[in-house]
């Protein structure tokens, strides 16, 4: 049976102090760099950066675009997959080309890679078929075994948690399981367990039974520590599944160091998790969110608006989408997602939806242009397809537009991935920082359609009803206590 929603007081009051080493991050990345191991995180979407900074971001995977994030990176590199967006069978051979390629880089480099194959924090994705790919492709390829293969999807800042085996989704001071959630219902990716090792029963089909499913708990990383939690891996073997209980971030840092003393062991672990596990693992210390200063856009006129394009439809984003449509100075524009499905009226859509965005950043409006809320599929069609033309359609208006945005913001996973690449030309950028938590902005590459453009990757389910109106009057440099000084931490 599902458990039902707490709150946040009464979940914590049941749980033991924290364990109380408060360095652990500096040592997780002073043992990575000396290692000469690297942190390369395949991630399904491109908000897998946003709880990171200064870190290189690859949108392909040749050999020498691997080699080069590998020299450039001190612990860690992100390469863009967006495989959430494709069938299982395209996803599964895009995880075996990039795990190909990388075991030639790695062995070029005398030194194994922690591969994480990073996915989204309600649990919606190709497991465990990618992981499975590049289990099987990295072992043919490293002649080595994996003992374990460690599932983490603990998200802080975007108030995700695992207690005992069950994860939580935040919303305000209530605690929800992930189950209940509009996000288990998706149609490609839903699911009907919270409970992680229940979880993985029911995505593996039955062929990894719950009961087989180690556990790491909140007791044992606050009261044992990472020796607990070394002694816990250090008996795992033969590729066994392992979830990770954690609430705050030194929940995960000890997990992590404890981790890395059962790999001095001669343990080896592959990873499934979400975007927190990725800071503590490749040691990346805390930063403050991005000011405005920060944000100022390379090439920009100062005379045109910003752009959102927003692909995402889940009811956080419409929530956030009708917040920033009452900004001062913005301009809304729907997207009519059935006259995109229809080969017959597609084109002038398209056409329609250009003209006025040209039109509105031209008149410095900042322009909203968003797909309607409801998303219809058509009996006998894929959802996926579906979503394809959907995004197409943005990245299209994108590719065409002349006008210089003075930003730019990618709503949702899937969109703003084929937003970067489609419609900005983007092979390689750089993670500046977060605008708001959990939001990353990039830096675009000198290949990209705007270069330098700070580009916001916006996930669809992060972030309160305000957050999307927030970032843009940040962007703007609206918010007169972030444009010069201290903001608040991410």
């Amino acid at each position: 049976m599902e458990p039902k929603p707490i709150s946040i007081d009464e979940l914590f009051a049941t749980l033991p102090p924290e364990w109380p080493e408060a360095d652990l991050r500096v040592r997780i990345r002073e043992a990575t760099v000396s290692s000469g191991r690297r942190v390369v995180v395949l991630d399904d979407d491109p908000t897998g950066t946003q709880t990171v900074h200064g870190l290189p971001v690859l949108t392909e995977w040749t050999p020498e675009g691997l080699a080069a994030a590998w020299e450039e990176a001190e612990t860690t590199f992100y390469t863009l997959t967006n495989s959430r967006r494709y069938p299982l069978e395209e996803a599964a051979a895009m995880n075996r080309e990039i795990a190909r390629n990388l075991a030639r880089v790695a062995r070029n480099h005398g030194a194994e890679p922690i591969v994480v194959s990073r996915s989204d924090s309600t649990l919606r994705g190709h497991y465990p078929g990618e992981v499975a790919a590049l289990q099987q492709t990295l072992e043919a390829e490293l002649g080595m075994r994996y003992d374990g293969v460690v599932i983490a999807p603990f998200f802080l800042e975007g108030g995700r948690l695992t207690v005992n085996d069950v994860h939580w989704v935040r919303s305000g001071e209530q605690l929800t399981p992930a189950a209940r959630t509009e996000f288990a219902r998706d149609p490609t990716f839903g699911y009907r367990h919270s409970n992680l090792r229940e979880w993985v029963a029911e995505k593996s089909g039955g062929q990894v039974p719950a009961d087989s499913v180690v556990s790491v708990g909140l007791q044992d990383i606050r009261e044992g520590g990472p020796g607990a939690v070394a002694d816990t891996l250090t008996g795992v073997e033969g590729g066994r599944v392992i979830v990770v209980n954690a609430a705050t971030y030194r929940d995960m840092d000890a997990f992590v160091w404890g981790l890395m003393q059962a790999e001095d062991r001669g343990r080896r672990f592959l990873f499934r998790t979400a975007a927190s596990f990725v800071k503590a693992r490749g040691g990346i210390p805390d930063r403050g969110l991005l000011t405005f200063a920060e944000l100022q856009a390379g090439g920009w006129d100062g005379k045109t608006g910003g752009l959102t394009l927003v692909g995402s439809y889940v009811q956080r984003t419409t929530q956030q989408l009708e917040a920033a449509l009452e900004l001062e100075g913005a301009s809304g524009l729907e997207l009519r997602v059935p006259r995109l499905l229809d080969a017959g009226s597609r084109a002038d859509e398209i056409g329609r939806a250009l003209d006025r965005v040209e039109s509105g950043l031209r008149q410095g409006q900042d322009v909203l242009l968003y797909t309607s809320r409801e998303l219809t599929v058509p009996a006998g069609v894929p959802q996926l397809r579906v979503a394809q033309q959907v995004s197409d359609a943005l990245v299209e208006v994108l590719r065409r537009l002349s006008a210089h945005p003075a930003y730019l913001i990618g709503k949702g996973g899937i969109t703003s991935s084929d937003l970067a690449t489609g419609g900005l030309g983007v092979r390689k950028a750089r993670v500046l920082g977060q605008v708001v938590p959990g939001v990353p902005v990039w830096q675009l590459g000198p290949e990209a359609k705007y270069p330098g453009l700070p580009y916001v990757v916006f996930p669809g389910n992060v972030g309160g009803p305000d957050a999307l109106a927030q970032a843009i009057r940040i962007l703007r440099g609206a918010c007169p206590e972030l444009v010069d000084g201290e903001a608040a931490p991410a």
